[in-house]
């Protein structure tokens, strides 16, 4: 039997399959081309009034942040500025004590005793203490002013008159006037309150006193017999028979002094305002807010503080000494250690304070505090206390005020207050730590609580978004 032939055809086909089975086949697809992503990804290509919905949303909330800040800072300008501002309004809403002492006895004593009592104002309140509180004269009586018994002391000095009617009987060219009355007061216990208040009263009534005195006198003398003499030789006896000094016993002879007891408490302020801050970014940064039992973040965050303001204080206190404050006075070469040890416990009753609110009002409202706390602390350092309106009286217990009496204690030798001053600062830290621990206490309770809260809440809204799809 002959093989039938296969067409030219049939082999092409077979040919085909075989080839169709050896070669992939490629469908015709259509090539994507992707554009390159710009290098900034989508931002910085924005406007603030798109009228996109992510745009509007981010623009009402910006609006609202910024309407939220700035009620905040109002309100701040309107109820913390005040405090300032009531403190240097009216002065002296009270006057300030002053003393004057008749060591005379004579016509002058009485003269000077009467014109000053009846010429009390609201600067200066004239009294008259007894004599024999000051056996020792006026050497005493500085003494008393130095303790701050009286802001002044007018002392009508021993035998005044007796002298002044010597040298009108015998002519006598070395009388002073001056000699007659003594005006003692302490620049350094408040510069400004010396400066703006009792030296231009002083002086007023001080003048007019002695120009009244030379009127009466001249009319009591007019016709004694050896007028010409007088005139001739000691011609003061009669045309200004008595007049004043000035006993700047403690003189503010410092100028650097003036940061150290004001300015100065800014700065610390702000510096125990950046460690609060330094501390609870390295805390947040190694999560120790969140990994730390109670007891020791607390622990933590109390001796952080501490020790950060130990060597701060140090720096601060090299920093005046630099500017040649001198500290000897009244402690010799111990005043250094201790102004430095004051400026430590400033520090710490200052900055503990904001220290413990930073959990409880949280970075962003601790900036509003930190106004109120410095200026609340500012407005009783400028002038005393005692003639400020009396809601300022908080003043004796605030850290600024007792730091800065502290350092006029050390820097003039003022009044020594030290114990006081430092208990209270003491005091400031001790609260302030008990403080700190009760609002860490709040703040760890209330996050352990919002961590048991969220699956409950994530399965509240599971369950929402259920019903809803239903």
């Amino acid at each position: 039997m002959v093989a039938k032939p296969q067409s030219p055809l049939h082999n092409q086909t077979s040919s085909d399959k075989t080839t169709s089975a050896n070669i992939p086949v490629v469908k015709n697809t259509e090539v994507l081309r992707v554009a390159p992503q710009s290098p900034t990804d989508g931002r910085f290509t924005g406007h603030f009034f798109d009228k996109t919905p992510s745009a509007a949303a981010a623009r009402r909330s910006y609006v609202k942040a910024l309407a939220f800040g700035t009620l905040m800072i109002s309100i701040l300008v309107f109820s913390v500025f005040p405090i300032y501002w009531g403190a240097v309004w009216k002065i002296p809403v009270y006057p300030l004590n002053a003393w004057v002492v008749d060591f005379d006895g004579g016509s002058v004593g009485d003269f000077v005793l009467d014109t000053l009592l009846a010429n009390s104002t609201n600067v200066l309140s004239w009294s008259e203490p007894p004599v024999h509180e000051f056996p020792n004269g006026t050497a005493q009586l500085a003494n008393a002013i130095v303790e701050q018994k009286a802001w002044l002391a007018v002392a009508i000095n021993e035998r005044v008159s007796a002298r002044l009617n010597d040298s009108l009987i015998t002519p006598n060219a070395s009388y002073d006037p001056r000699e007659a009355l003594t005006v003692m007061t302490i620049e350094a216990r408040n510069e400004l309150a010396f400066r703006n208040l009792i030296r231009p009263s002083v002086r007023n009534v001080m003048d007019n006193l002695t120009y009244e005195f030379a009127v009466f006198h001249a009319q009591k003398q007019a016709n004694i017999s050896n007028l010409s003499s007088v005139l001739a030789i000691s011609p003061q006896t009669f045309a200004w028979p008595i007049r004043y000094r000035i006993n700047n016993i403690r003189p503010f002879m410092a100028p650097a002094a003036s940061a150290a007891t004001f300015v100065g408490l800014i700065y610390l302020t702000i510096v125990t305002f950046f460690i609060v801050i330094t501390a609870n970014n390295a805390r947040e940064s190694t999560g120790y807010n969140t990994t730390l039992t109670m007891r020791s973040l607390i622990a933590v965050r109390i001796f952080t503080c501490f020790i950060a303001y130990f060597f701060l204080s140090l720096g601060y206190s090299l920093v005046n000494l630099a500017f040649q404050l001198d500290f000897t006075h009244r402690f010799g070469d111990g005043g250094f250690m201790i102004f430095w040890m004051l400026n430590w416990n400033s520090m710490v009753a200052i900055g503990l304070a904001i220290e413990a609110l930073l959990p409880l009002l949280t970075m962003r409202f601790l900036p509003f505090f930190l106004v109120l706390w410095i200026i609340s602390n500012l407005a009783v350092c400028i002038y005393p206390i005692s003639i400020l309106p009396s809601i300022f009286r908080y003043g004796y217990a605030s850290p600024f005020y007792n730091a800065a009496k502290a350092t006029r204690t050390i820097v003039f030798s003022t009044k020594n207050r030290l114990a006081l001053n430092f208990g209270i600062l003491i005091s400031w830290a001790i609260i302030s730590c008990i403080t700190l621990a009760l609002v860490q206490h709040i703040v760890r309770w209330r996050e352990i609580r919002d961590m048991r809260n969220a699956p409950r809440a994530v399965e509240q809204s599971e369950q929402k978004g259920q019903r809803r799809s239903v």
